[in-house]
């Protein structure tokens, strides 16, 4: 690696804040990539795409609002593009499993000249834990549209490790890693465990997406409302009910268990009684 920096994109979200902190660890330079940033970058105007991308050596690529969104696939397109012809070619998109919009997305990466790495995640394990469904979790009653399908939650901290080494090593460029847990759990599994990890009744009801899109109106924009009512109508169908061994491809060791994650996250009090949601 060269001292220039990698640049993050979503360095402040889930994935991209815990790839930064890795990076960081190992003494690799980075630049965030946010409206907020030092140089500021911005998927909605393309004037600030150059400034974050000069003098950078790699890039990790996390779209928001998600790949699913109008207009994603054109953005990574040109972006990747950009990036290439300004000498940028290491680039990792995180992408979504069993999205067809997001793979739309991919095949631009793929078509830019880059040397590229997808992560193609399932749902991520945090959303319980930094999302949207931490309130209900600490409410102690969680209702989402979704019945027995099953999925197999990726620990976010896995995708970061995954990340990083596509980012650093030898050996990731051109490679599609689908990244799941080692198990399957139903959304009412996936709350029995966090219940069994804290120690509290937390309930779970299915509702239908009517009810979930009203419910959500006030708390979260239009934008992203319409991504989760997407996720719920069409991709949780049981698509992506199987695991995947993409974690042990890219690291060489099985992926963190959904009960690992609520152990884990319940140790740290963020699910406790009577604590705030961030």
């Amino acid at each position: 690696m060269t001292e220039q920096p990698i640049l993050i994109l979503g360095g402040t979200g889930k994935t991209g804040s815990r790839v930064a902190a890795r990076l960081t660890a190992r003494e690799v330079p980075v630049r965030i990539g946010s409206r907020s940033a030092g140089i500021p970058f911005s998927w909605e105007d393309e004037k600030t795409w150059a400034p974050a991308l000069r003098g950078t050596s790699a890039a990790y690529i996390a779209y928001y609002p998600d790949l699913g969104a109008p207009g994603a696939a054109a953005a990574i397109g040109s972006f990747s593009q950009l990036a290439v012809s300004l000498g940028v070619t290491r680039l990792v998109l995180l992408s979504g499993r069993g999205e067809e919009e997001a793979q739309r997305s991919e095949q631009e990466l793929r078509k830019s000249g880059a040397d590229w790495t997808i992560l193609r995640a399932s749902w991520f394990a945090q959303n319980f834990s930094e999302s949207f469904l931490l309130e209900p979790v600490l409410g102690g009653s969680v209702m989402l549209p979704a019945g027995d399908v099953v999925e197999p939650f990726v620990d976010v901290e896995d995708i970061a490790d995954v990340a990083v080494a596509a980012l650093t090593e030898p050996g990731h460029v051109g490679k599609l890693y689908e990244l799941t847990g080692p198990e399957a759990l139903s959304f009412s599994g996936a709350i029995a465990e966090i219940a069994v990890a804290t120690g509290r009744d937390i309930r779970y009801m299915r509702i239908t997406i009517e009810q979930f899109a009203a419910a959500l109106a006030d708390e979260v924009g239009p934008d992203y409302v319409e991504f989760l009512t997407y996720l719920f109508t069409e991709v949780l169908d049981g698509r992506n009910a199987q695991p995947t061994d993409g974690v042990r491809q890219a690291l060489g060791r099985e992926p963190r268990s959904f009960r690992e994650y609520a152990r884990t996250t319940a140790a740290t009090g963020v699910w406790a009684p009577g604590q705030a949601a961030q």
